[in-house]
């Protein structure tokens, strides 16, 4: 599993490898029952504490993100049903930061959606 993190300081480091691995889920970039790599592999690659990674994979499995298989290592859950439902929860939180930030930038809903709109039309691909 490739992890491209530039990390937050204003954030635990752990909760943002649970963050991009739970990206890289629900954009598909990770298949359903993957393998991905140990706590140690991991740890290197971002050059964190093998003991940040296997918290954030603890969280991740305690979610059903990922499963345990004794001696094969750890994978991504096949539950495609919770994948969805993770993703939609992304969205959502996504959505509402959007549109407090906007709020708080003194826009009205007419102008929200309105410029939605706008750079939907623009960015169509």
């Amino acid at each position: 599993m490739r992890l491209k993190i530039e990390f937050n300081p204003n954030m635990p480091i752990y909760i943002q490898i649970i963050e991009e691995i739970k990206r890289q889920i629900v954009s598909g970039e990770k298949e359903p029952g993957s393998k991905i790599d140990s706590v140690r592999d991991m740890a290197k690659l971002i050059s964190v504490n093998p003991n940040t990674v296997q918290r954030a994979f603890v969280e991740l499995e305690h979610d059903k993100l990922l499963y345990t298989k004794r001696t094969s290592g750890r994978f991504i859950t096949t539950d495609i049903e919770l994948i969805e439902k993770i993703k939609a929860e992304s969205v959502c939180r996504k959505i509402s930061e959007f549109v407090e930030l906007m709020k708080k930038s003194g826009f009205v809903e007419f102008d929200i959606l309105r410029l939605v709109k706008e750079f939907m039309d623009e960015n169509q691909n």
